[in-house]
């Protein structure tokens, strides 16, 4: 694959291609060609990643606490979410690496990789502007981002039950699966939360955790 096949998957046209390369060029390859590497460009992708994606949460997750919204972020903006990335439109194909680095298998580094990411998400902004970078990171990781809210919301909704009943003192609380139903691709399971054996409310979901989120939901709304 070349710059210009490149360019097409990651779905923005450089400009200024030197943007690119320098976004692609690690500093073991920087140090013996005497080029410019792709960390600040690294450091900047970093904080335009953050600040996107804690506006994308801002504006559309309103039922999400501050808290939440922090976890949510952490969970997204990491080594491991923008390794995927990488993986997805083969950076370690297009990076230029330093004998030594190329030698150990530095482009299949998961930390060289999540770096390259920031890095031409940075020079996808001073090339195009806050749009563009914004319409490459969402593309890439919204989805990553709905999940996570969504588990934050599970856990957040069987917390708020928690300290609700433990506000008198210590309780004892249990989520059982009462039901499960259907094939392996379509499983239904029905949950059941109880304070001291006794059941406050059921919910049904189509993952035992969904489930138990949609029990802790409805018990907050009978209490």
């Amino acid at each position: 694959m070349n710059l210009e096949e490149f360019q097409e998957e990651i779905g923005y046209k450089f400009k200024n291609i030197n943007l690119l390369q320098t976004a692609l060029t690690h500093t073991s390859y920087a140090n013996e060609n005497k080029k410019e590497s792709n960390e600040k460009l690294e450091f900047l992708g970093d904080a335009i990643l953050e600040f996107i994606v804690s506006n994308y949460l801002f504006r559309n997750y309103h039922q999400l606490k501050e808290g939440t919204m922090t976890k949510v972020r952490a969970t997204v903006v990491c080594e491991k979410s923008l390794y995927q990335v990488a993986l997805k439109y083969n950076f370690g194909d297009m990076l230029y690496l330093g004998k030594s680095e190329k030698k150990s298998g530095g482009n299949q580094k998961a930390a060289i990789l999540a770096d390259s990411v920031e890095a031409v998400i940075a020079a996808i902004y001073e090339d195009g502007g806050l749009n563009q970078a914004e319409k490459f990171i969402l593309n890439n990781l919204k989805v990553a981002i709905e999940q996570e809210s969504k588990n934050a919301g599970e856990k957040d909704y069987k917390t708020v039950l928690q300290e609700e009943l433990q506000k008198n003192g210590s309780v004892d609380i249990k989520y059982v699966i009462i039901s499960e139903k259907g094939p392996d691709h379509d499983k239904s399971f029905i949950a059941e939360v109880r304070l001291n054996d006794k059941c406050l409310a059921r919910g049904v979901g189509k993952t035992k955790k969904e489930a138990e989120m949609q029990a802790a939901k409805q018990a907050l709304e009978n209490i």
